[in-house]
């Protein structure tokens, strides 16, 4: 290779060292972080539900077979699909509804029963919809529930939520319940409610994070937790301090139980703390709904 070749390569390398001199202000400090965190980083459980351990709170649910007082149900949701639903009716016509939302697991038996004993409880003049968050997905394998929940997208979420509102009405007067996924969606879906909510039961559930968001309130919210430390006493008492920024009420409580005490098909279902759980989601519900 001629001298005059040589040179002329070695002043194209230099031209091309020029136009990609990496940028002065990078350093480690401003690298961006990894991805392999441990801890929840939002407000979302589907962060950590592949932890072992918090599968372990999560044992596969008994068999129940149940098949319910109400009706399994379609309704039209706004982006042009279709939701499913388990559905009891009130005895009278009322605009006061009862929107349950499932564990990881999806809308099984247990969500049925319950919605039944809500139904019961509160009169049978309340409207109760157990809203189906997985599309018909059901499991009993904590692996796989926690797959479905790590695979639902937020916009199908709030759609189903939504689809729900539409099937309520808009003059329907609404509060949420809800356990571990299903507590998270039952804040979350008093936020899309916005003046149609008139409260929120959060068993165990992760909460908002996003003080502007809590801002949008449109009702008081119950906690409550679990001693655990996923949803920790720390993010619960980070959850009551936003609420009070937001200017908005809080009633909460940790029991001395574990996540899902108050599952009657986990082995570690806790009977008393269960009832006395119950007994202030039922008080709570029953004053929001103006229900005797």
């Amino acid at each position: 290779m001629s001298n005059l070749s040589i040179s002329l390569i070695a002043a194209f390398v230099s031209i091309l060292g020029f136009f990609h001199k990496p940028a002065t202000n990078y350093s480690p400090a401003t690298a961006p972080m990894p991805m392999c965190h441990t801890e929840p980083l939002t407000d979302d459980m589907a962060t950590f539900v592949s932890d072992p351990t918090f599968q372990a709170f999560h044992p596969s649910p008994s068999p129940l077979n149940y098949e319910g007082k109400g009706q399994r149900i379609t309704f039209k949701t706004p982006d042009g699909a279709e939701a499913k639903g388990y559905f009891v009716k009130s005895k009278k016509k009322s605009k006061k509804w009862l929107f349950v939302y499932q564990e990881w697991w999806g809308l099984n038996e247990y969500i049925m029963r319950q919605s039944d004993i809500f139904y019961k409880d509160l009169g049978e003049n309340v409207n109760v919809l157990a809203l189906d968050m997985y599309d018909g997905q059901v499991t009993a394998d904590p692996k796989e529930a926690g797959k479905f929940m790590q695979g639902v997208k937020e916009e199908r979420l709030n759609n189903i939520v939504k689809g729900g509102v539409l099937f309520a009405g808009t003059k329907a007067k609404i509060a949420n319940v809800g356990w571990c996924f299903g507590g998270g969606w039952s804040l979350k879906s008093a936020l899309l409610l916005e003046k149609q909510a008139v409260g929120s039961v959060m068993y165990y559930g992760m909460p908002v994070k996003d003080v502007e968001k809590l801002k949008t309130l449109n009702c008081d919210v119950l906690g409550l937790f679990a001693t655990e430390k996923f949803i920790s006493k720390e993010i619960i008492e980070e959850f009551a301090a936003n609420m009070k920024k937001a200017d908005k009420k809080l009633e909460y409580k940790i029991f001395d139980g574990v996540h899902g005490f108050a599952n009657p098909s986990n082995p570690k279902y806790d009977e008393a703390l269960s009832k006395e759980a119950y007994g202030m989601a039922l008080g709570y519900l029953k004053n929001r709904l103006k229900v005797k």
